[in-house]
């Protein structure tokens, strides 16, 4: 299995209410950074990829930059953790490759669990607008995960 994890691209400041945290809009720089890692998202993707996005603005705006049909799921917005991610894109057992536009700290802990970082309980830095392209394959009896590629918004 392919899970594919994507930051939301850069977004205007933090605001103070909570709440009000998931209307935060993307800024140009990151409707560019979007259209960018899109862009290379585009011509790596199988058709068959599945795409889920958090329910904020800011990760909504983001994958509308793939120009690909996708699913909003609750449970990928900030204040949900990594057992829901995984839940969400139904790993490691999903027969296809899965998307998933979300935010840190969730993004950077799935990583570190899945990578097996000596301290899995510090996320792994995800720059704005990154991508983390993370393989499955059975090594040993057992199975192992891998890093197939990563991509950030000034190199796509």
């Amino acid at each position: 299995m392919d899970l594919i994890i994507w930051r939301h691209a850069h977004a205007g400041d933090p605001l103070d209410d909570p709440d009000a945290d998931l209307l935060r809009p993307l800024s140009p720089k990151g409707e560019r950074q979007a259209a960018r890692v899109a862009a290379w998202l585009n011509k790596h993707l199988t058709d068959s990829t599945r795409v889920l996005a958090s329910p904020a603005v800011r990760a909504q705006q983001t994958v509308q930059a793939l120009g690909r049909a996708f699913k909003t799921v609750d449970t990928l917005s900030p204040s949900h953790g990594v057992d829901d991610l995984l839940a969400a894109a139904r790993f490691p057992r999903s027969r296809e490759a899965v998307l998933v536009v979300g935010h840190n700290p969730t993004l950077g802990l799935a990583l570190a669990r899945l990578l097996e970082v000596a301290d899995a309980a510090q996320p792994v830095v995800i720059k704005k607008g990154a991508v983390w392209w993370l393989r499955t394959r059975d090594r040993e009896g057992g199975e192992q995960v891998t890093l197939h590629a990563v991509i950030g918004p000034d190199n796509a």
